[in-house]
């Protein structure tokens, strides 16, 4: 992606995207009749983590219309699910969403199966919980050698720590200073969603915890000139604070404020300095603000303030586990001091993340020499005694490591290439992402046309394009590609930040035909009928030109895809030219 304005031009919205966060529009052209179409998915999703139980929710609910409605024919569902823990320790499965046949039980794995011969498609997704806890904070490493097809030839391995029961670890005193942008893009619901998250957690604090809370616009406006304990009488105060000082306004200026929740927690004896950022902001001095944050940091004391950075998104849900993750630490200041005896090692990430009891802390690297037989993870705990836990270390050859972390590994050198204007790490970027197929943001899916045999050629049928608007290539060997939208979440927009623009306001417009389902699915009858009038619209295709019958199956399937399940017999019966 090194020439941009190519990458724009070349790319067409309708060649392959999102309509909504749930329909992914692919157009396949000239597919014949009688053709059969094979499709295969993969992704990577992360475990949910709770309580000792990690869950798994794969998106398995068919809806009605991708039923063929003239008569009911048998299918097939199959689920097969193998688990590895990536521990020795017994997994026990709690739930199921399907009936699972167990297939295989060892330590630290299980095989399950579920196939049933159904005639309407399952309308729940698949869900699964299971346990791999145990009372105590416990940990284990996992080394795996790289594949033949990986660029970087060094040893992968993975250290992970579990919190263990809620009895294993006490969370520390904390001295938290929330910062809230109040600007004018944060107006209507991204505002009141950071109110309402954090007057939620405000009645979840300690008496013994203290807070402060900052708003800030072009200015800053304090609750308190210093740090108040969190006692039902200062929640109840902050609370109407909040309701009367939260009205959206004005700019962003971000370092003023972070450099006053700095002050307030300079001088912290026997407590947990926590600073949450939450902004809808990108500013132009972001790079001033992580020098001077980094020298706030490396300049303080035994335990250095924690800052969590929350752009917002789906604001409520999301910055409440935001709090519950940053306010439940158990252990601080993780060190594995024997890594630091090998020929080379690079750790994800290079600063290791304390441990909560709300979540797993997992990092991972790479590493040349003899990794140790033995090791040691030391932390400090919330009464600021030391900790010591031996981490029990295993061979692993069944699992996908360079996949496993690919995303993980790709964010955080992203984040360390804008930082520091780094060509090099850029391209190590675009080398993951090539390799795993991971979105980065240096580089774009595309798809290639195929035939059997893998030899890509263009089809003798294949749909053209006008030659102005073509967004396909042919390269050097004869292989047709069509570039695909960015995916990226990209680097902020600092001229929707200097005009407070609202988040989501100034949607990518939309490619001609998708506005036109959309429109048209809008504009559907407001009382559909219960029965669809399937077999009339069978009927009309008989008197249709082909150009009308294609067009009415593209608007019969969108109008399904948007929520219209039955057929609208005004739109369904359409006959003849109309």
């Amino acid at each position: 992606m090194d020439d941009k304005r190519y990458m724009e031009k070349e790319c067409r919205p309708e060649s392959g995207g999102f309509l909504k966060p749930y329909i992914f529009i692919l157009t396949i052209p000239n597919v014949d009749g009688g053709s059969t179409l094979s499709i295969k998915v993969s992704w990577i999703q992360k475990l949910l983590y709770r309580n000792g139980e990690f869950s798994l929710i794969v998106p398995f609910s068919f809806p009605d219309y991708v039923t063929p409605p003239v008569k009911k024919l048998a299918k097939k569902e199959k689920i097969q699910l193998n688990i590895n823990s990536g521990t020795e320790t017994e997994i026990m499965c709690k739930a199921t969403s399907h009936p699972l046949k167990q297939l295989k039980r060892e330590a630290g794995k299980s095989g399950f199966l579920y196939e049933a011969d159904v005639l309407t498609w399952t309308d729940i997704d698949f869900a699964v919980s299971y346990s791999v806890s145990s009372s105590h904070i416990y940990g284990g490493v996992i080394l795996h050698s790289p594949s033949v097809h990986d660029v970087d030839q060094r040893e992968l391995f993975s250290l992970y720590l579990f919190p263990g029961g809620k009895s294993s670890g006490k969370a520390f005193r904390k001295e938290i200073v929330f910062l809230i942008d109040i600007s004018g893009s944060m107006e209507a619901k991204p505002l009141e969603g950071a109110k309402n998250a954090l007057i939620g957690t405000l009645t979840k604090l300690d008496a013994k915890d203290s807070f402060n809370i900052l708003a800030f616009n072009g200015e800053t406006y304090s609750f308190s000139s210093s740090m108040e304990l969190a006692t039902a009488e200062t929640v109840e105060r902050a609370v109407e604070w909040i309701n009367l000082k939260f009205i959206a306004g004005g700019g962003t200026n971000i370092l003023l404020p972070l450099n006053q929740a700095m002050e307030l927690v300079s001088n912290t004896h026997g407590s947990f300095p926590v600073i949450y950022l939450i902004t809808d902001g990108a500013v132009e001095n972001e790079r001033q603000i992580c020098d001077v944050m980094q020298s706030h940091l490396t300049s303080k004391g035994s335990i250095c303030p924690r800052i969590y950075t929350f752009g917002i998104d789906s604001v409520e849900p999301q910055m409440q586990k935001l709090f519950a993750k940053g306010l439940s630490t158990i252990l601080a200041n993780i060190t594995i001091d024997t890594l630091d005896d090998l020929d080379d090692v690079e750790v994800y990430p290079s600063r290791i993340p304390d441990l909560s009891s709300e979540s797993l802390l997992i990092i991972s690297g790479r590493y040349r020499g003899n990794f140790p037989e033995t090791l040691k993870a030391k932390a400090v705990l919330e009464d600021l005694s030391n900790f010591v836990v031996d981490l029990k270390i295993q061979n692993a050859k069944d699992m996908p490591f360079d996949k496993i972390f690919a995303k993980q590994q790709i964010d955080l050198l992203t984040a360390q290439a804008w930082f520091s204007e780094n060509k090099r790490l850029e391209d190590k970027v675009v080398e993951m992402s090539i390799q795993t197929g991971i979105v980065s943001e240096y580089t774009r899916l595309s798809l290639l046309e195929t035939q059997k045999g893998n030899q890509a050629t263009e089809s003798p049928g294949a749909h053209k394009l006008p030659q102005k608007n073509d967004s396909s290539k042919v390269d050097s060997q004869g292989q047709r590609r069509i570039m695909l939208q960015n995916f990226g979440v990209g680097f902020g927009n600092l001229k929707a930040t200097a005009e407070n623009i609202r988040p989501g306001v100034e949607e990518p417009k939309l490619p001609e035909a998708a506005e036109l389902i959309i429109k048209a699915a809008s504009n559907c009858c407001g009382r559909l009928c219960d029965r669809c009038c399937c077999m009339c619209c069978i009927q009309c295709f008989s008197k249709m030109n082909n150009q009308c019958a294609i067009a009415l199956t593209q608007l019969w399937t969108a109008l399904a895809c948007f929520g219209c399940v039955e057929c609208c017999s005004q739109l369904c019966c359409c006959c003849g030219n109309e």
